[in-house]
């Protein structure tokens, strides 16, 4: 066809006018990169209802439906933290815990575990601060071969003594290794400090070396029947499953667990605040870093200002965006991260921010510490306290991402008593958090001049400096008296 031909040149000009009309619309629909989206508000989050029965030994089943995949994940949560642990048994809650699993029933630690294998479930036991907790993870076509091994773990442990004893060895080792890692010895060392060694905060959930070595197979049996009661526990029940159709299994494999009456639940007591500022240094002569931590006795989870603080500290240490994490890893390079956390327990935990430091930028880092732990004092703006807002809301449905997630997060509401609508108006109590909240959480809650300042690492490199910063009278302690 000749370029002269009037319909082979309409074609050329038909075709000229759509590629400008598609470019022109390319054009206006080209991201602008200028500045990031508008974040809007975070979508309600929808859960399903939880259905509550009750078997007939008094056990709560609290029952969520997530049909998504064909699996199951059970987990009992009982009231016996390291609350529960008797003078001079500090330990003896997180080590019932890790034994109920090794060994149970008519089965060894090794049978259990290749009959669990043999399911493609997961089982596991643990203790935590303010809980106990054994947890099922099966494929619900396996869930009825499942129960009655975790039946055997909950209500019928043996406590075998060789099995006692190897597991005592390894928290043994495992506070020694702690004497010679500094990330792991600032972690014994701060609550150490700051709350005592008689107070149950003070000391390790695993116990000291002392009290691990006076824990006998008594002592986890008189444990294991005082705190695990059906009336001191609830089971968490997440997955493909309807209650219906699961509390006729649980009651055959759990309704024969027995108990005395409720065990009330009493939280440590609270410890005595900090009214001036102290500074500990631990030597660990040719550390590569140094380990910080700076704060003093926080809150407990009860606090009507809970969601004043996740945001407060959103701002503070809590997000990689954060004043510190911003200010010690990209403004100076001082650290790979740094952060701050309110750990809220039934009693008042710890306030601290933290970071592991260049050794030789010791007292560089400490300064910046303080300068965010003061700057946190004045107003934010408006769009730092947004940024927050948004974060902690988009963050929640990660609670419910899984059934293992979601049967924890329910866990997390009996242990502390939440509402029933806790989950569904959590953004909602984040959002209304404003400006003046976040100041007034501030001023109260942190009071730089009355934190303890923990400090591990390299003293002979570090001592004179932080010496030079005039935080407070120092002292040296030994890692020895730490962990003892």
């Amino acid at each position: 066809m000749s370029a002269k031909d009037p319909l082979w040149s309409s074609f050329l000009s038909g075709l000229c006018a759509v590629s400008v009309a598609v470019t022109s619309v390319a054009a206006q629909q080209a991201p602008d990169r200028s500045h990031p989206p508008a974040i809007g508000p975070a979508p309600a989050l929808k859960l399903p209802p939880v259905e509550k029965r009750t078997l007939s030994n008094g056990l709560q089943v609290w029952v969520m439906g997530v049909h998504k995949v064909p699996t199951v994940h059970l987990e009992l949560a009982v009231r016996a933290g390291i609350a529960a642990d008797p003078v001079r048994k500090f330990g003896l809650a997180s080590l019932t815990a890790d034994m109920l699993d090794e060994g149970a029933g008519t089965r060894s630690a090794l049978e259990i575990s290749d009959a669990i294998d043999f399911l493609g479930a997961e089982l596991s036991a643990s203790g935590a601060v303010d809980a106990s907790y054994v947890d099922l993870h099966v494929p619900v076509a396996r869930l009825g071969d499942a129960l009655p091994i975790m039946a055997d773990v909950i209500a019928r442990p043996t406590f075998p003594e060789a099995e006692l004893k190897r597991l005592r060895d390894e928290r043994l080792a495992s506070l020694l290794e702690t004497e010679d890692d500094p990330s792991e010895l600032v972690q014994i060392a701060f609550p150490r400090l700051l709350f005592g060694a008689q107070h149950r905060y003070g000391t390790s959930v695993i116990g000291t070396a002392d009290s691990l070595q006076g824990i006998t197979v008594a002592d986890l049996k008189a444990f294991h029947e005082a705190q695990y009661r059906p009336s001191n526990a609830v089971l968490i029940v997440a997955g493909d499953v309807t209650a219906d159709a699961i509390v006729p299994m649980l009651e055959r494999a759990l309704g024969g667990w027995k108990g005395g009456a409720a065990v009330k639940t009493t939280p440590a007591p609270t410890a005595p605040q900090l009214t001036a500022r102290h500074v500990y240094l631990i030597d660990k002569p040719g550390a590569a870093q140094s380990q910080i931590r700076i704060g003093w006795i926080g809150v407990p989870r009860s606090t009507p200002d809970y969601f004043v603080l996740r945001v407060l500290n959103t701002i503070l240490g809590e997000a990689f965006t954060s004043r510190l994490n911003n200010n010690l890893r990209e403004v100076h390079g001082y650290a790979y991260g740094a952060s701050s956390r309110f750990d809220m327990r039934l009693s008042a935990g710890m306030f601290y921010a933290a970071a592991g430091v260049q050794t030789d930028k010791t007292a560089e880092a400490s300064k910046e510490f303080f300068n965010e732990l003061t700057r946190i004092h004045q107003p934010v703006d408006a769009a730092e306290l947004d940024k927050a807002k948004n974060y902690l809301a988009l963050q929640l449905p990660r609670n419910f991402e899984t059934s293992r997630a979601t049967a924890n997060a329910l866990a997390q509401a009996y242990i502390y008593d939440l509402p029933p609508d806790y989950y569904t108006t959590y953004a909602d109590h984040v959002r209304a958090v404003t400006v003046e909240d976040v100041k007034r959480a501030a001023d109260k809650y942190i009071q730089p001049d009355k934190f303890a300042v923990v400090i591990v690492g390299d003293r002979k490199v570090v001592e004179a400096g932080v010496k030079a910063l005039n935080l407070g009278a120092l002292a040296v302690v030994t890692p020895a008296e730490i962990m003892k």
